[in-house]
């Protein structure tokens, strides 16, 4: 049976569309027919420490048809949200890597360790004890605490490393400061999304594999959700999880059969 005709889509990335460094069966044809039907799409990532580019480039090596411009974030959107709250020249102290320092830098903020207004933290592995006590200090003293994403752990070819999420913890917990998250499953990254792909809510699909991350977006944003049982949730906890996705499929090419491409 046919179902809802969507005209647009975000898409998680790890998971969904590849698993580590190769493409996951059924995500380019999959994408190449969304691209034949003008149908936008943009991937929508809680790393914050690749560049759209990085996003890109690693597509293009699965064979993946992709444009940075595809990609969205969630470095982009935290420097969306500081840009709405703070002034060009704003001093921030940054603990994250290449991608998040760019997107802040490019927005106009200034990184200081001395005296920020805003501590940022997203994955950052050279992570410190002094970067620890850098951010802590400058929260006690006044500084808005901003977390890329809460993600706890992230999955890597040879098991589950800590993700930002326990470096906002360290943070959170040394500070006593409760942090604004930016990343899904918050919807402050999918409203600034959802502005750049130019589709209503009401008419967009955001896919994932994770029903704590890309589906709980989904209903905390109030639009539909795919999860595809090619990454971190299976379907017997999507029965069972108070999460419920809009739709479950095994993959994308699955999806693209429903969708009668």
């Amino acid at each position: 049976m046919k179902v809802k005709n969507y005209r647009g889509y975000l898409l998680d990335l790890d998971g969904t569309i590849y698993r580590g460094n190769e493409a996951i069966p059924g995500a380019a044809v999959f994408l190449r027919h969304l691209k034949q039907e003008q149908i936008p799409y943009l991937f929508l990532t809680n790393n914050a420490a690749v560049t759209p580019r990085q996003v890109a480039e690693k597509l293009q090596n699965m064979g993946i048809d992709a444009a940075q411009e595809e990609v969205y974030t969630s470095a982009m959107a935290t420097a969306q949200y500081l840009r709405e709250r703070a002034e060009a020249g704003t001093r921030v102290y940054v603990i994250g890597e290449d991608g998040l320092r760019e997107e802040i830098l490019k927005a106009g903020f200034v990184l200081d360790e001395k005296q920020p207004h805003y501590v940022i933290v997203g994955i950052d592995r050279s992570f410190t004890y002094d970067k620890l006590a850098i951010a802590s200090r400058a929260v006690r003293n006044g500084a808005v605490l901003i977390a890329t994403n809460s993600d706890a752990a992230v999955p890597r070819e040879n098991g589950l490393f800590p993700g930002a999420g326990s470096l906002v913890a360290a943070v959170s917990v040394a500070s006593a400061a409760k942090p604004v998250v930016v990343g899904k499953p918050e919807p402050i990254i999918v409203g600034y999304a959802l502005q750049k792909l130019g589709v209503s809510a009401q008419e967009t699909l955001i896919v994932g594999d994770n029903l704590h991350t890309d589906i709980e977006a989904g209903v905390k944003s109030g639009i539909d959700s795919l999860l595809v049982l090619t990454g971190y949730s299976t379907a017997e906890e999507a029965a069972s999880s108070p999460i419920r996705p809009t739709h479950v499929a095994r993959d994308l090419f699955e999806w693209l059969g429903r969708i009668g491409g």
